[in-house]
């Protein structure tokens, strides 16, 4: 039965793009910042490129991050083999430079405005955390025709569609995904907080207002991406991105 289940999960994963992929020029950033590697708490602040600089947009938001920091993760920067390396319940968000999206909200619509592409929750809707899953860091909407219990599927996942509030407005950070290494952390997204004084198992969470703002201001057509580092390490970060934005 597991097999047969392996072939739904198969057809029902919705496609991500490539993380590793950047051939197109970004010119939109998001940039948070903390001031330590231990540090769970930090700023977020938007950034326009015009005419070869790089333009703050708005003010900075206040933002939570993983219970225990900020751990080296896996995305469109270099690897980075010294400080410490995130791995799955590490309870760190992670720390690099990350492709962005879909959205993802209750809704069954995207709010106005939003211009990434976006997926409305289920409670079929999970992301699986489960190192030894052939779907680990994957997004599976689990089909009509098997149980919706992921207990029976995988040593763990993380249901997308919860009571609170937190998944209400979201976006998935591309950490991690192509191709997915085992044991290196999974289900990375921004979200809504559960308040100034909270932190999450390694996702960058801000108020509702916020998120909804960022959402808006985000154009895929301008390939935006997330830095996220202590203050130390952004500069060099910020040289990546130009790496990135002109290698062929």
């Amino acid at each position: 039965m597991n097999w047969v289940l392996g072939v739904f999960f198969a057809v029902t994963i919705p496609a991500l793009p490539d993380s590793t992929v950047h051939n197109d020029r970004t010119t939109q950033l998001v940039v948070v910042s903390t001031p330590s590697w231990e540090s769970n708490t930090g700023t977020l602040q938007l950034y326009s490129l015009a005419h070869g600089k790089w333009i703050p947009f708005k003010k900075k938001v206040a933002v939570v991050l993983g219970r225990n920091g900020l751990a080296w993760g896996i995305g469109l920067h270099r690897r980075v083999r010294t400080g410490p390396q995130k791995i799955e319940g590490d309870g760190c968000s992670p720390a690099g430079i990350f492709a962005l999206g879909p959205a993802f909200g209750y809704a069954g619509k995207p709010p106005t405005g939003v211009r990434l592409r976006y997926r409305g929750l289920t409670d079929r809707d999970y992301f699986v955390d489960d190192s030894l899953s052939r779907q680990y860091n994957r997004w599976v909407r689990l089909p009509g025709s098997v149980p919706n219990d992921p207990g029976q599927h995988w040593r763990s996942a993380e249901r997308m569609r919860i009571k609170d509030s937190c998944y209400e407005y979201g976006i998935v950070v591309h950490h991690n995904m192509s191709p997915v290494t085992r044991g290196r952390g999974s289900a990375i997204f921004l979200h809504v907080w559960d308040g100034p004084g909270s932190t999450t198992a390694g996702c960058t969470a801000m108020p509702s207002s916020d998120i909804r703002a960022i959402l808006r201001w985000l154009d895929p057509r301008r390939h935006p991406l997330l830095v996220q580092a202590p203050e130390s390490e952004i500069p060099a970060l910020r040289k990546e991105v130009t790496r990135i934005n002109f290698r062929r």
